[in-house]
């Protein structure tokens, strides 16, 4: 993907929020599509918006068995596991906008955490997608001001748990088909997909929206003698 291209969407979406991108959609004929189901949720609130660009991944259940060895040996076997099954080859692409999506098939395993997460940060993610836990080390996380939108928290590591199948490939998190390249917008409302292919026009029709809101909201907020921010200006 054209990274000056993903710059140019990102910037469109710009202040805009997941209910304004909704609008936008539903203005697209979209009224049925978009909205990632709303059991997966952010991570931490408030200061969750966050727009990117998607990067995909998908991940299965590891079919086993798991050999039993003693503590030396099963260290050997992890340092195996992580190289040769649950490796990230995507998190070696992540360019400056990118919005992580990862289809976990929904399982309870840590495949995100505080570090490798801080990695993806400093070269250029915006956020992360998934459809199952995927996250723990939360407190840090949190610290780090990680963005993670998931279904729930995870406490176990990855080994045994989960095999990493492909990248760059649609997926499916939430109800909704996410495919490289297309517009994700994440906050405290939850997460909305934008088709890359409608996304110029549904920036166009949300903003008509929120640019309406805005206006609304300044001259009340001008009524009550409340201080404006940057919500109404």
């Amino acid at each position: 993907m054209d990274n000056k291209e993903n710059q140019d969407l990102i910037k469109l979406f710009t202040k805009l929020r997941v209910t304004d991108v909704r609008d936008g959609m539903d203005w697209m004929g979209y009224h049925h599509y978009g909205s990632v189901d709303y059991s997966i949720r952010p991570l931490f609130r408030p200061e969750t918006s966050v727009i990117g660009v998607a990067r995909t991944a998908r991940y299965i259940p590891y079919e086993g068995p798991v050999p039993a060895l003693p503590p030396d040996e099963y260290r050997k076997w992890v340092n195996m596991y992580y190289t040769e099954i649950c490796n990230d080859p995507w998190s070696k692409d992540i360019q400056i906008g990118d919005f992580i999506c990862l289809d976990v098939a929904g399982i309870d395993v840590g495949l995100l955490g505080s570090n490798n997460t801080l990695h993806c940060k400093k070269a250029g993610a915006v956020g992360f997608l998934t459809n199952g836990g995927g996250i723990r080390d939360t407190d840090e996380v949190i610290l780090q001001k990680i963005h993670v939108w998931s279904r729930f928290i995870s406490q176990p590591m990855d080994q045994a748990r989960i095999r990493f199948i492909e990248k760059d490939i649609p997926i499916a998190i939430g109800g909704v088909a996410v495919y490289p390249g297309d517009v994700v917008v994440g906050d405290g409302d939850g997460v909305i997909i934008v088709p890359r292919k409608i996304a110029k026009d549904v920036a166009k029709y949300a903003w008509q929206e929120a640019s309406a809101d805005k206006k609304s909201r300044k001259q009340l907020y001008i009524d009550l003698g409340m201080p404006l921010d940057d919500t109404v200006e």
